[in-house]
């Protein structure tokens, strides 16, 4: 019995370990990771607050640009105003998403922006105030797939 290779086939699996050897792998974090890039940006642990708002779509299409909104409740005064929100990822391969350092001249301690999520997780914002409190939120999204990939 005769076996032919067809070329179809070559093409097949020789483009299959081009993409796999040219695809990095994602490494995801830990959530040990996060709390050291916590511990390092703050020195110690926040704790959860409903002074702190963050918000994330459910459902993100594109985990290449999500957009995530932090707002404090700050009179944002010299004796009572937001020095630092961070933004941290429990699975993205760098924990550490941003960082914003305010002072009262900012006016509201509320922050728009766009993130990068290497798949469905959980986002943490942590605020620390001047009387040096941590406070933090956090909120989970659904990032999809996207539909078109073409091997």
């Amino acid at each position: 019995m005769k076996h032919l290779v067809k070329r179809r086939d070559i093409l097949k699996s020789s483009l299959a370990v081009s993409f796999s050897l040219t695809t990095p792998a994602l490494a995801l974090a830990k959530t040990d990771d996060m709390t050291a890039a916590i511990l390092d940006t703050f020195g110690r642990l926040p704790k959860e607050s409903d002074a702190i708002l963050l918000k994330i779509p459910p459902i993100s299409e594109n985990g290449y640009s999500v957009p995530v909104e932090i707002e404090v409740e700050s009179p944002m005064t010299n004796k009572h105003f937001v020095k630092k929100i961070a933004l941290f990822s429990d699975r993205n391969p760098l924990p550490l998403l941003a960082v914003y350092k305010l002072t009262p001249r900012s006016g509201l301690a509320k922050i728009s922006t766009r993130v990068r999520l290497g798949g469905t997780q959980s986002v943490h914002a942590i605020a620390e105030m001047r009387n040096g409190d941590l406070i933090s939120a956090k909120a989970k999204t659904l990032v999809t797939v996207a539909a078109c990939v073409i091997l």
